[in-house]
């Protein structure tokens, strides 16, 4: 058998370059390189085989944390289809990744971690960064990645290595599993050689299933929506990842179902859809919030039906309310007690289609749908132009930004208020024009968000947009995006704190305690002194980014389209006005409230909030 003497990283490396996938008789190479920060932990191993292998580009970050986040974004926008892997030191090097791969797993995103390890042969331990267990000597600080990765394993001996790189293969490449995997390379095993086979080495290509909905299950589907008279769609994200978007507007056209999208589904449907009702539960519009109290039948496309999107399970009140899911992973078709319809999205959809040529929604439920849809958008076009002195009001900014960015453009945000206001108000056009990280709202994402959206899709403008809050955690990947040349355009929102849980404090009753970025006031010993003088121009200027300040909306306009004109990443600081809020529309979110207080407004929120919760269900 012919076979190659490399060291276990060569080899790790060397296979990574010749995998490929392979979907609807597309084929794409599925490693786009290697981001990675070099220690003693992987200097010597991943990081030599990196230099020796030119084809696979390796790329420095100034996170490991952001290094994840790139990989998430840019493996989302190809929808699951490439991705990165992402290579540590030991220690915090690999401690910082595990944000990272908790947001790849939630969001069901392909990544590969490579952290260092401690010492295989332990002879020289305990080595600088090794966290000591009295309990056991195969404890690392690694064993953190378990809970975090849909697939672990540690190598122990170069040879370990042939079976554990197929099977994280398989796990990367499948719709149902998808999430980080992390192999844990002790530094000594990275830089042993074994004699490898050539066979491992040879190009290959994983399918991508579209797998079938069971032929009795689906003739149950069709009836279920056949009787139905207030049937809702929730679009999901695995409409988007099975590019089952077009086929999603063919089935509503027929059957004149309506459309609520969750954050990562948004964009299934064009803005301007007669079926689109645009956003669904907490964050959601009120057309489809009350569309979803009075349905009949929630037909769940690709949707893990979050607490968001279930609004805390109040959003559902009909008595006799039922559910049919679409879904690749069991564990989200089985969802409510539903009817599991197990399959790819756009195949149960096209059979679906096939299957109800005679069924359409009556004309009195089609006329209160367009209604919705009509009263929704008089309501964005007034959020969008309040005309709010002296400081703008945050959906005054998402409007401009709204309007200057192109059908094709893309928006992306994570956390704070911005992403319930953007899930409401962004009118999108492009099934990849709206990027949010929300099933782990993780702040710090979007500016190595979007730079993996950028080199996923160079031809694309992007548009992040962020609070100071969440700006302040890792504002420095600009000095990445300079360094590779991705230009982004970054929307820094100056609300002077946390907004959203600002927001939210006020509500429970707790009028915004410690949200706020103040001085400490000697008076009162808490934060409630002046705002604190944060230049964050000054900061964004010092990573040789672009940098615009604007006061009005009038400036921010035409910071924008200076912003559209510069070939490098441009950030725009605007402040505005933290009061002015996008209201709530027909929803509400279980976040418990102090049942004991002295405070009167804690009580009164808490008697509110133990008559909300008499809402809630058990859909069964």
């Amino acid at each position: 058998m012919s076979t190659y003497r490399l060291t276990t990283a060569q080899a790790i490396i060397k296979f990574l370059q010749k995998q490929y996938v392979e979907r609807d008789g597309r084929q794409q190479q599925f490693f786009a390189g290697c981001w990675g920060i070099f220690g003693h932990g992987n200097v010597a191993g991943i990081g030599q085989a990196l230099q020796q292998e030119s084809d696979f580009p390796y790329y420095l970050t100034r996170n490991e944390q952001a290094m994840v986040h790139i990989a998430a974004a840019f493996a989302k926008m190809n929808n699951r289809l490439r991705t990165f892997a992402c290579t540590t030191s030991i220690g915090p090097g690999a401690t910082n990744m595990l944000t990272g791969a908790a947001v790849a797993t939630v969001n069901r995103l392909p990544v590969l971690l490579l952290p260092g390890d401690l010492f295989a042969r332990r002879n020289v331990a305990p080595v600088l960064q090794q966290l000591e267990s009295e309990h056991s000597l195969d404890v690392s600080v690694n064993d953190a990645f378990r809970p975090l990765s849909r697939f672990w394993d540690r190598i122990e001996r170069p040879e370990q290595v042939i079976p554990s790189l197929l099977a994280a293969m398989r796990v990367l490449t499948s719709p149902a599993d998808t999430g980080a995997v992390t192999l844990a390379l002790p530094q000594d095993v990275q830089a042993e050689a074994f004699d490898f086979p050539a066979k491992l080495f040879e190009p290959r290509v994983w399918s991508i299933p579209r797998s079938l909905p069971d032929r009795g299950l689906l003739q149950r589907a069709t009836e279920w929506i056949r009787v139905s008279r207030q049937p809702l769609i929730i679009a999901g994200g695995g409409v988007i990842y099975s590019e089952a978007t077009d086929t999603l507007a063919h089935f509503v056209e027929r059957t004149g179902i309506p459309v609520g999208e969750t954050q990562a589904g948004k964009g299934s449907l064009p803005f301007e859809h007669p079926q689109s009702v645009g956003a669904i539960g907490v964050t959601g519009t009120p057309g489809a919030n009350i569309l979803a109290r009075e349905a009949d039948l929630i037909i769940g496309i690709g949707t893990r039906y979050s607490d968001f999107t279930t609004a805390s399970k109040t959003a559902f009140q009909n008595p006799d309310v039922r559910f049919l899911n679409v879904n690749v992973a069991e564990l989200d078709a089985f969802k409510h007690a539903a009817l599991p319809l197990v399959a790819d999205a756009r195949v149960a959809l096209e059979e679906l289609t096939m299957a109800l040529t005679d069924y359409h929604v009556s004309d009195e439920y089609s006329a209160r749908i367009a209604r919705f849809k009509a009263e929704w958008e008089r309501e964005v076009d007034r959020l969008f132009h309040l005309g709010h002195t002296p400081l703008p009001a945050q959906s005054e900014i998402i409007g401009a930004v709204n309007d200057i960015a192109g059908p094709r453009d893309v928006v992306v945000c994570a956390a704070g208020s911005l992403p319930g206001d953007l899930h409401k108000l962004w009118r999108t056009r492009d099934p990849k024009g709206y990027h949010l990280e929300y099933g782990y709202s993780c702040m710090g994402y979007e500016i190595p968000g979007g730079l993996g959206i950028k080199m996923a899709d160079p031809g694309r403008e992007v548009y992040v947009m962020v609070g100071d809050g969440s700006y302040l955690m890792m504002p420095s990947e600009i000095v990445t995006t300079i360094q590779e040349g991705y230009k982004l355009n970054i929307v820094l929102i100056d609300n002077h704190g946390f907004a959203s849980i600002g927001g939210l404090s006020e509500s429970v009753g707790s009028s915004g305690f410690g949200t706020h970025y103040r001085f400490r006031d000697p008076k009162t010993g808490q934060l409630t002194g002046n705002n604190l003088p944060v230049d964050f121009a000054a900061n964004a200027r010092s990573f040789g980014a672009h940098v615009i300040t604007a006061r009005t909306i009038a400036e921010f306009k035409e910071a924008l389209q200076e912003a559209h004109q510069t070939d490098r990443t441009t950030v725009v600081v605007v402040e505005t006005d933290p009061a002015v809020r996008v209201p709530g529309y027909e929803s509400w979110w279980d976040v418990p409230v102090a049942e004991a207080s002295q405070v009167d407004k804690v009580r009164e929120a808490r008697h509110q909030y133990e008559q909300m919760r008499k809402h809630e269900r058990y859909l069964l």
